[in-house]
């Protein structure tokens, strides 16, 4: 991915089994569990770029002492900023029970009242609320009218606060003041059951109680591992094998629906919690945020690389002497790897040479804060080193594999510039995602349809057929769609069904194309097909194929294409 995309926060949770007095003794460290809390959240650090949070619960507190500690920051560098802040007072965070959070924010305010762990405050421990998670949901306004419909009056609007305030809206109807436990799969389940849209959450109540629950298509990841000192919960498996030197077989998926309930004298269950559904696991996510030191999701984007070889070939015409293969740092670094291998076999028994290697390096330091539009444009071209000498001017073929492209604007007012100082006869751009159709609203920003650069060379392609009556046709259906309250049809495709995607691709490299550019451009895409072979275990492909896992995802569909009309015809006059 050669341009930012947001959002896919993280989640962390820990639970000592054992006395803190235990830790201490057997690690010679007051603070074992914040430590391994700082690893959790250090290892997951790219899904956090807006702010970090961390909360400490302590069992048995004294009364007239706080039960718990929580610290947050929203700073340039907010985890760096949070663990310096924390490490002030390590003491207050020495708790049995720690809860952290990583925000990349999409929507809403960058500032602290944003950051997680939110907490839903009572002076009766079984009543308090720390909730953190990885989430987007598609139907607040549903979940503010249920909250004022029941008596409340919420403050805010946000998918986070409207979520804390309905799990403690039935947590405070269930709990027994009395001392019994309440039944959190039952407060759960009648606070989640209905929700549209993806999340892992976590949360600890003020006596201990804990719980972790992942929406029951398993659109957004969620782990945890379990031995006799620990329970840890995170959205990366390889952050928790990192903390606790595990292997990949001793951590497990949560499982996509059912809670796992660990109550405040450390029993463990997990619990049929929420409406089975059909497994989703989001696609992108395992193309691009995770981790590619996770064996699973190493192996897949080795062959996603691997995959995409019979296309590369057949767009430089099977000419290994006069080709040079590179790819874009540094997502793209392990599908490169599985398209490299696949490439030296083929070399191998053609007896051809294979030249390759690292044509693009992004240049770390390098900072620019200018707000001219023009000016910043010529400063991206610098933002990428390239290496001089490995292709022959005006002769080879320059194949980069991204893993993915969006909107494109990196690609095309920095990637491409710079590679064309090298003065290659082509660049071919192979991407190991199929083209990035439709918007997301499960968690990862996919920006808005007009953004997209799919989405871009479909509507110029419908001009080109002088087609564009479609568009009118699809905006009157997505209206009506909309009018009716349930969404079962992704209007979307109407558009996308008329144009045959080998003519889709041209026309994207068409327009990524950057004025003055010398070399041909071609655009190779992943199909889905492939896609689907490489990661038959994870279906969340509708940022390609537009086919959404809930009603709430059509619904984001039709209305982005409601948008992109109505916003073009006032453009218009």
């Amino acid at each position: 991915m050669s341009e930012n995309i947001k959002h896919e926060c993280a989640v962390a949770f820990l639970r000592l089994r054992k006395s803190r007095e235990y830790f201490a003794s057997k690690y010679s460290t007051p603070d074992y569990a914040l430590e391994k809390m700082t690893i959790l959240l250090e290892k997951q650090h790219n899904r956090g770029q807006d702010g970090a949070g961390i909360a400490a619960l302590h069992l048995a507190p004294e009364p007239g002492s706080a039960a718990y500690n929580i610290e947050k920051s929203a700073a340039g560098n907010p985890l760096n900023d949070l663990l310096k802040k924390v490490s002030f007072h390590k003491a207050e965070f020495q708790g049995e029970l720690l809860l952290g959070h990583l925000r990349y924010a999409t929507f809403g305010r960058n500032d602290i009242h944003c950051c997680y762990p939110f907490v839903h405050e009572n002076s009766c421990l079984e009543r308090v609320l720390l909730l953190a998670g990885n989430f987007n949901l598609t139907d607040n306004r549903k979940l503010l009218e249920n909250l004022v419909n029941s008596g409340h009056h919420p403050a805010y609007s946000s998918d986070g606060y409207l979520l804390l305030q309905t799990i403690a809206h039935y947590l405070e109807r269930e709990v027994n003041i009395h001392g019994d436990s309440p039944d959190y799969a039952k407060i759960l389940r009648k606070a989640l059951d209905e929700l549209d849209g993806a999340f892992t959450l976590c949360g600890i109540t003020g006596n201990g109680d804990a719980f972790a629950i992942r929406d029951p298509h398993g659109i957004r990841p969620g782990y945890y591992y379990m031995d006799e000192e620990v329970i840890a919960v995170a959205s990366e498996r390889s952050a928790i094998q990192a903390a606790f030197n595990c292997s990949s077989a001793e951590v497990h998926e949560l499982p996509p629906g059912k809670a796992l309930i660990i109550s405040k004298s450390g029993n463990v269950e997990f619990a049929d919690c929420l409406t089975p559904r059909e497994r989703r696991s989001c696609v992108f996510e395992r193309i691009y945020f995770s981790r590619a030191n996770d064996g699973d999701i190493h192996r897949e984007r080795r062959k996603l690389g691997a995959a995409l070889v019979p296309a590369v070939l057949e767009a430089v015409k099977n000419d290994f002497r006069n080709t040079f293969f590179s790819y874009i740092p540094n997502s793209a670094q392990v599908a490169f790897h599985g398209l490299l291998s696949e490439l030296c076999c083929i070399a191998a028994k053609q007896n051809q040479t294979l030249r390759f290697g690292q044509i693009a390096v992004k240049d770390a330091k390098f900072r620019t804060f200018i707000t001219d539009p023009a000016h910043r444009k010529s400063i991206y071209q610098h933002v990428y080193d390239v290496t001089y000498g490995l292709v022959h001017p005006g002769s080879d073929n320059l194949v980069v594999l991204d893993d993915s492209i969006v909107r494109g604007n990196t690609m095309r007012n920095a990637i491409l510039p710079m590679l064309d100082r090298l003065d290659p006869a082509r660049i071919i751009v192979a991407s190991s995602a199929p083209p990035v159709k439709y918007p997301d609203c499960y968690g990862i920003d996919m920006a808005t349809a007009g953004e997209l650069i799919a989405f871009q060379a479909l509507i110029s392609c419908l001009k080109k057929r002088s087609q564009t009556n479609l568009l009118d046709q699809a905006y009157r259906a997505a209206k009506q769609e909309l009018a009716s309250g349930k969404c079962r049809i992704n209007c979307m495709k109407i558009l996308y069904d008329a144009v045959p995607n080998e003519e889709l691709c041209r026309e994207v490299a068409r327009l990524l194309k950057p004025e003055g550019l010398k070399a041909e451009l071609k655009v190779v895409y992943q199909n889905c097909e492939n896609l689907q072979k490489c990661l038959p275990d994870h279906t969340g492909d509708w940022y390609f194929t537009g086919n959404y896992p809930t009603a709430g995802g059509i619904k984001v569909a039709n209305q982005a294409l409601v948008d992109f009309v109505e916003h073009v015809n006032k453009r218009a006059y």
